[in-house]
């Protein structure tokens, strides 16, 4: 009957769901309404990186209801699960990045990384690589450069300019009309490539020379899912916004942008309420926000997550595996096709392996577990994804 009411009632995002029906998670284990169990192996994609339902999530949930919940329109009341979660992120970010605007979702948050950048400027362009994902909105999806994706829902934003990623000749394309260029460190959605750090030497140069702002989207690799508890700590840079997301909220919706107090203070005159939202920075979302924040840097060890991602390269060896992209535990196995790759995904999701493709690289396997996933949950993984290429070549 459920179902039935979830193709019915809901709207749906493909033809084909998984349709897999949960009625209970935690850690790393999703249980259906059969008893079956799953290990979650992409994490909800990149969201879930203290597992489910840690129990310091759902105290610090529990603690905030007893208080209150909306309150009002973000920015007129203080409100401390918002002020804590602010100053808490900024500390543990670079000086330059010390004002936070909390958003509904990473998608939003890129959304006012715009408005923010033109209004900072002044300029009317925006930079961003061919095949990255920064969401699904109208203005995030014009940052797309997927003709596939977007196509049925042009004209999107104009003054957009697209570059290839990792390809030095392409860096002329931002100019002194450039207001701000997006970068992921690992393009995530092409498969978990990393930057070219001497590409990201050459962006930073080139925005210095053209004053154009670099807004670094980590919403996949934040939160410790590369290692460190942000990418660019391992690139030796600072943005000039930082954008956020996924997993951020130990498994509670919200995002955020954060940039210095100078720039962020332009949103709020001229016209007043330059950017505003009505749910961003919950105060539910923003106390579970704290806590995973807190977790993942007193509680988790980061060292461990390069030391996983070995773990799982030296398994996953197969006439079938053509590579293993990725940084700490955002990574993609490649696969000949698509169809190999759908096959492969089938069998493991049998097994009670959760895994998924790629938007731009339908033929990669995601996998992106829970930073406190065991050695064995790997091994058992990594195992599973073995099996399922033999079967393939029998």
């Amino acid at each position: 009957m459920l179902r039935h009411q979830f193709l019915q009632s809901l709207a749906q995002t493909s033809p084909s769901p998984l349709m897999l029906e949960i009625s209970h998670a935690s850690g790393c284990t999703l249980t259906d309404t059969n008893g079956k169990e799953y290990l979650d192996m992409i994490s909800g994609i990149s969201v879930s990186n203290v597992g489910h339902r840690h129990p310091k999530i759902i105290e610090a949930i529990h603690k905030q209801c007893e208080l209150y919940l909306h309150l009002m329109v973000y920015g007129e009341y203080v409100q401390s699960p918002q002020v804590l979660l602010a100053e808490a992120s900024t500390e543990v970010l670079p000086n330059t990045l010390n004002t936070c605007y909390f958003t509904n979702s990473g998608t939003e948050a890129i959304e006012g990384s715009m408005k923010l950048a033109k209004r900072v400027t002044g300029k009317p362009r925006f930079a961003a690589f061919y095949r990255s994902y920064h969401g699904h909105t109208q203005g995030a999806m014009s940052l797309m450069g997927s003709e596939y994706f977007t196509a049925s829902y042009a004209p999107l934003l104009p003054c957009i300019d697209f570059l290839h990623f990792n390809k030095q000749e392409e860096i002329r394309k931002i100019t002194s009309d450039t207001a701000a260029i997006f970068i992921e460190l690992v393009k995530a959605e092409n498969g978990c490539i990393p930057i070219d750090p001497n590409f990201l030497a050459a962006i930073i140069k080139k925005c210095k020379d053209t004053g154009t702002l670099i807004i670094l989207d980590e919403n996949q690799t934040g939160f410790g899912r590369t290692g460190s508890l942000f990418a660019f700590q391992q690139f030796d840079f600072v943005p000039d916004i930082l954008v956020l997301g996924k997993g951020m909220g130990g498994g509670m919706p919200i995002g955020a942008f954060i940039a210095n107090h100078e720039h962020m203070m332009q949103l709020s005159h001229n016209p007043v309420l330059g950017h505003i939202t009505t749910f961003g920075g919950h105060p539910v979302c923003c106390a579970a926000a704290l806590a995973n924040l807190q977790l993942i840097a007193n509680e988790i060890n980061l060292n461990e997550i390069k030391l996983k991602e070995a773990l799982i390269c030296e398994q996953l060896k197969h006439p079938l595996i053509k590579a293993v992209h990725g940084l700490g535990l955002l990574l993609a196995i490649e696969f000949e096709s698509e169809q190999i790759n759908q096959q492969i995904i089938k069998h493991c999701i049998e097994q009670g392996v959760i895994t998924d493709w790629f938007l731009f690289a339908p033929n990669m396997l995601r996998l992106a577990p829970p930073l406190t996933c065991t050695n064995d949950n790997i091994t058992y993984t990594c195992r599973t994804i073995i099996n399922s290429c033999n079967k393939i070549l029998i």
